[in-house]
């Protein structure tokens, strides 16, 4: 089989779907499984909901405004007496449903049954879409194959059931079904990660034995800087599993972090396209003599810089280091860059979970903290050092380090 990802961008609006189809009809629409992401930016106006759900505000009228814009999507493919709209409503009646009987406190309970839902939705537009047009295809419901712990919002996805149930599709015809999510032993949704989708893209080849994998975006492949923060980038053609997840961990946002792993173990390629234009060659991760080492610039915004020092002047120690990293794991903050010496350790961090505050004030009763907020991590991959000076220019850097050929700064 084939898994094709669609993110958000490729499914924004009525034309985009269409030029679905355009992508699919010059790939070939046979023995594949397409992942599709919320439609837009519908996850962040679906995180504004629950914002406004737990501040006790008038949630209500958000929700409609994210219906309207889906039916608005929907009168530009179907006739107006679609059963489509009926499941749109549905849909988001079942949001406000959920909200109305919901008694838990928890926020990434509550955040992952809503947000969830558009996925639900985009696959069920897309996927009735297609069927109109005869790309004939049948609709899942991701959270019955991927199954995860209950660890809401980061969910830990457990192999074995999900390889059994995945394992059991008939791999003679098409699929659509939704990146992003699962479902626990309660069947309650669990999310993947913010910008899960790639990776559920990877749980489903990694099932199936796929015999590629293909991410749909608006850029040309993998390119050795995010064009809209840097000037003359170029398309790196093939890189192989180990650079992409290099670039990954350092931030390059074009491919999730986690994406990489379970191609990796069973040697699955990986491209990276453009859905504007479909026949251009993109990029393949993977084996191959042609992987390139080009300089690569990216750049991660919204970290926070930690600075750690004992009250009483001594080392920090490996008591320390576990003590620091058992709180870094209870707030679900990722470590961006690490950097110590005897007395101090500095931290670039990410705080998806906006838990920074509570982890400083845990610290601060047995260390010496200082906190600076809304910095970047820029990293150099494969830099030429005989020239790393430019890169230095016009910044205000916090904290650097170079290892082997991989340069890395935070700056302000």
């Amino acid at each position: 089989m084939k898994i094709f990802k669609f993110g958000g961008a490729s499914v924004k609006d009525a034309e985009s779907v269409k030029n679905v189809s355009l992508v699919l009809k010059s790939q070939g629409f046979e023995k594949c499984l397409l992942v599709i992401s919320a439609m837009g930016k519908t996850t962040n106006e679906l995180e504004k909901v629950v914002e406004l759900y737990f501040r006790k505000d008038n949630y209500q009228t958000e929700i409609e405004k994210i219906k309207r814009k889906h039916i608005e999507i929907a009168e530009g493919l179907f006739p107006e007496n679609h059963a489509v709209f009926a499941e749109i409503n549905l849909f988001f009646d079942d949001i406000d449903s959920f909200l109305r009987r919901n008694k838990s406190p928890n926020y990434n309970f509550v955040y992952d049954q809503v947000v969830s839902c558009g996925e639900m939705i985009s696959t069920k537009i897309v996927s009735e879409y297609l069927n109109e047009i005869q790309f004939t295809n049948q609709w899942l419901d991701a959270r019955d194959y991927v199954k995860t712990d209950n660890s809401y919002r980061e969910g830990v996805v457990d192999w074995a059931k999900t390889e059994e149930f995945i394992s059991n599709l008939n791999k003679e015809i098409c699929y659509v079904t939704q990146g992003f999510i699962g479902s626990d032993d309660n069947n309650f949704t669990v999310t993947l990660g913010r910008e899960g989708s790639d990776y559920s893209a990877a749980i489903f080849a990694y099932c199936l034995n796929a015999d590629a994998m293909t991410i749909w975006k608006d850029v040309p492949g993998v390119m050795t800087g995010d064009p809209r923060k840097f000037k003359d980038v170029t398309l790196l053609s093939h890189i192989s599993y180990e650079e992409a997840i290099e670039m990954a961990y350092y931030g390059a946002s074009v491919i999730h972090p986690k994406t990489l792993q379970p191609l990796q173990q069973k040697n699955i390629p990986f491209y990276v396209k453009s859905f504007i234009d479909p026949t251009k060659e993109g990029t393949k991760v993977g084996a191959s003599e042609k992987n390139q080492s080009e300089e690569t610039y990216i750049l991660k915004e919204n970290q926070t810089l930690l600075k750690i020092s004992t009250r009483d002047f001594s080392f920090i120690a490996e008591d320390h280091m576990s003590l620091i990293f058992g709180y870094l794991s209870k707030n679900k903050i990722k470590v961006s860059l690490m950097q110590n010496s005897a007395i101090s350790l500095a931290l670039c961090l990410e705080d998806k979970f906006n838990t920074i505050d509570e982890l400083n004030k845990e610290l601060q009763k047995v260390f010496r903290t200082e906190v600076i907020k809304n910095v970047s991590l820029f990293t150099v991959r494969n830099a030429k050092m005989d020239h790393i000076d430019q890169f230095y220019q016009e910044k205000s850097v916090l904290l650097e380090q170079i290892s082997k050929n991989t340069l890395q700064m935070v700056t302000q």
